[in-house]
């Protein structure tokens, strides 16, 4: 009997507004959305018209592991939150490396474990890398190290998407540079593109899982950003089902910073797109603080991951802009193409901003024995700020 592929769809999008300020205050905040990932396994929807004042940027990817056909298939996934490298990263990152460079892989490491426990693990790179032969900037207009993402790959993420209010922070230039920077490490990415060609389904694979990513935005040259209009979001899902998708998960940047309640323009998004019959999974990014996760018709809404890393708190946002979340969901295809999406699992995280800058896992970490007093009371009060909004999602145990 020959084996059937299990596909899956990424679709990404953001919105190119708002501030991610971790050197000075800023008040701004707006409702924003990239997509990144989504599953489907319906019959394709009617679009819906995206909410007023809004811009988008999107991408579509299609994943799909081979297995005997009458077998139930099934992959697994993590989503986590914000890369948003300010300045005094860069500077610990200088430390860690003795002088030769930057080395941000310390910062990352204590994560390996949730993003190995995957099948496929999704980060959200907020900034462009700086151009060649330009100088590191950080907000307002980012333009990061590239050495970043040595990081990133070291922490064992497949891929990462792209679009956010800051994709065109450095120009096209910038959107060049990170491609050609994750092309050159093998780490996938949607979200974003450098050519209309590239804008269109290409084939990945990943554990065995077949995928594809789709992108469009700017005037003239829509394929650079991928933008958060719904229309076109569930234009891009149903093109991947088209293709031969049967999961589709969709990850918006969007929300108000930073605001823990989803704002109304997430929730009447997220009904549109849940109520396409679709996408099976939406996740979310960009408020800077940890989000609800809630059912919205039937589809799983992680309204939003919090930062992964940043230099935040600084000026209006809170102590709760150190806390995220690496959500993990389980994703089963039926021999009948029904497909089950598993409650989500959350697992916290926490930068340590005062000391190493390190993404901290914090199940795993309160489980360990040599724990000290200042360590403990660090990490408890950052889960207590974190069960508030998605209590009765967070892992009990460590990731195996």
């Amino acid at each position: 009997m020959s084996p059937r592929p299990l596909s899956v769809a990424l679709v990404g999008a953001a919105l190119l507004a708002a501030a991610c300020s971790g050197e000075q205050a800023d008040t701004r905040s707006t409702d924003a959305a990239a997509a990144d990932a989504a599953v489907s396994t319906q019959p394709p929807g009617t679009s819906t018209e995206p909410a007023p004042g809004t811009s988008s940027v999107a991408a579509t990817t299609t994943i799909a592991p081979t297995t005997t056909l009458g077998v139930p298939r099934s992959f697994s996934a993590a989503f986590s939150g914000d890369v948003l490298m300010h300045s005094p990263l860069w500077r610990r990152a200088e430390r860690y490396s003795g002088g030769q460079g930057m080395d941000f892989r310390p910062m990352f490491q204590d994560i390996a474990p949730l993003t190995s426990s995957v099948d496929l693990a999704v980060c959200h790179m907020e900034t462009p890398i700086a151009p060649p032969g330009e100088e590191p900037q950080t907000y307002p207009r980012f333009g990061v190290p590239g050495e970043v993402l040595p990081a990133i790959v070291s922490a064992g993420y497949d891929r990462c998407s792209t679009a956010s209010n800051h994709s065109m922070d450095q120009g096209t230039e910038g959107i060049v540079a990170t491609l050609d920077a994750f092309d050159a490490l093998g780490l996938g990415h949607s979200g974003t593109a450098r050519s209309a060609a590239e804008a269109v389904p290409q084939v990945f694979e990943v554990n065995g899982v077949r995928g594809f990513p789709v992108v469009e935005t700017p005037e003239g040259e829509p394929w650079w950003v991928n933008n958060t209009d719904l229309e076109r979001i569930l234009a891009d899902a149903r093109l991947a089902r088209e293709q031969g998708a049967e999961v589709v998960i969709v990850s918006m940047h969007w929300g108000t910073e930073p605001e823990h309640l989803a704002s109304p323009t997430q929730r009447s998004q997220a009904e549109a797109l849940a109520a396409s019959g679709l996408v099976n999974l939406i996740v979310g990014h960009h408020t800077h603080v940890v989000q609800p996760i809630e059912q919205i018709n039937g589809v799983w809404t992680v309204f939003g991951l919090g930062n992964s890393i940043s230099n935040m708190p600084t000026g209006p946002y809170p102590p709760e802009s150190q806390d995220g979340l690496m959500v993990t969901v389980e994703f089963e295809v039926a021999p009948d193409g029904t497909v089950t999406v598993a409650r989500p699992v959350a697992y916290p995280t926490v930068v340590d901003r005062g000391n190493t800058f390190e993404i901290k896992d914090i199940v795993r970490n309160l489980a360990r024995p040599d724990l000290t007093a200042r360590e403990r009371a660090f990490y408890e009060a950052s889960l207590a700020r974190t069960a508030q909004w998605v209590g009765e999602f967070i892992a009990t145990v460590p990731a195996a």
